[in-house]
């Protein structure tokens, strides 16, 4: 289990960062096998980027646990209030839905300090299903996307 992630001194969360973050199942049940989980978890972190000024620039969703890359789009964008609405959103329509808690009580949402590091970042979750055993190709698994690019054009930014 994860411990309380610290939050950095003397900064705010508050603006155009990259965050990668990791969060795992309740327990590290495989909750994200069906489409219609993965599709309910993805609607309502996308509505919790509306509500926060973010995007997702690719997300993973293994069976237990999903990796996402994240940015602020705006000055005003708000990574705090992002993983607090994300988290809260996604897991109370999964209760309702399944009846099932979704998520674990911490994850793993570290701040990406050297833009340098995005594209490496985006290959190790795009690889993430091949490394598992999943699949053969990281454009086999069915739970790869981004909100802002289709996959075939995420799979180029990353590797370009």
């Amino acid at each position: 289990m994860w411990k309380h992630p610290h939050l950095l001194r003397n900064f705010d969360y508050i603006g155009m960062h990259y965050y990668s973050i990791t969060w795992c199942c309740d327990d590290r049940k495989p909750l994200f096998t069906q489409p219609d989980r993965v599709d309910l978890v993805r609607a309502q972190i996308l509505r919790a980027c509306k509500d926060s000024e973010f995007e997702v620039i690719v997300d993973c969703f293994m069976p237990d646990h999903v990796h996402k890359l994240v940015r602020g789009r705006t000055s005003t964008a708000d990574g705090k209030k992002f993983i607090r609405l994300a988290k809260q959103y996604s897991g109370f329509y999964f209760k309702q839905a399944f009846d099932q808690r979704l998520w674990q009580r911490y994850g793993m949402d570290r701040l990406v300090r050297n833009d340098g590091d995005i594209r490496a970042i985006a290959q190790y979750i795009i690889e993430n299903p091949v490394r598992a055993g999943l699949v053969s190709r990281p454009e086999d698994h069915p739970f790869t996307g981004s909100h802002i690019y289709t996959l075939e054009q995420l799979i180029e930014w990353a590797y370009s």
